[in-house]
């Protein structure tokens, strides 16, 4: 699904995106009502959303749908990589973001990394994200160690070096299933919404001794 306020905007991505072997632009939205109305009647997998909407944010879109459908995955679209933003929308459970000067081709690479779980965080602002969440009080005063057993400690390692549950799965020999099960654990032990909350919190303040 693409939210964006501009027409042109919204056809150019579906142009796009349509061109494409395996996507299919399911539905499109104008404003963060509509987007969580057309997200829970289309169910997309993936969803590109703008984080300028004239009835809100982005962001506030993104905690709404997530909060209702927790399996879809979203990626902020934003003219410039303010700081700030990028912290709201992954601590509301996006999956990363991109730029909106972005190639059509990583555009689509974007896409498919999200579809197969990975997160994106730009280079840009990865760094600002990990200061945020080392000062960040979340309840986690442990080491990860302490926290968390040493195969999903292992898990969670991998997760932070932006690996799919199914090459997880094939490093450590275990089903998709069992790495999904194991991430699960291992959010509700971070208290954290997702795997990109978890790799930030993992690569900020998991060796903290």
């Amino acid at each position: 699904m693409i939210v964006d306020d501009h027409e042109v905007v919204r056809l150019g991505l579906k142009g796009l995106l349509n061109r494409n072997p395996g996507f299919t632009v399911v539905s499109e939205a104008g404003s963060v009502q509509e987007s969580v109305e057309k997200a829970a009647q289309t169910k997309p997998d993936v969803i590109i959303m703008d984080v300028r909407l004239p009835d809100g944010s982005g962001v506030e879109a993104c905690r709404r749908i997530l909060k209702d459908h927790p399996e879809m995955k979203i990626i902020m679209l934003t003219s410039f990589p303010d700081d700030d933003v990028v912290i709201e929308a992954i601590l509301a459970g996006a999956s990363g973001f991109v730029l909106k000067e972005i190639k059509g081709n990583s555009l689509v690479e974007a896409v498919e990394k999200v579809a197969q779980g990975q997160s994106l965080l730009d280079p840009n602002v990865t760094k600002n994200v990990l200061q945020y969440m080392k000062k960040r009080e979340d309840g986690v005063s442990e080491r990860l160690e302490d926290l968390l057993t040493p195969r999903e400690l292992k898990v969670l390692s991998l997760v932070a070096e932006g690996k799919t549950n199914k090459e997880i799965g094939d490093e450590l020999y275990l089903s998709e299933r069992t790495v999904r099960n194991h991430l699960s654990r291992v959010l509700h032990k971070l208290n954290v919404n997702n795997r990109a909350q978890a790799a930030a919190l993992f690569a900020a303040r998991g060796r903290k001794k």
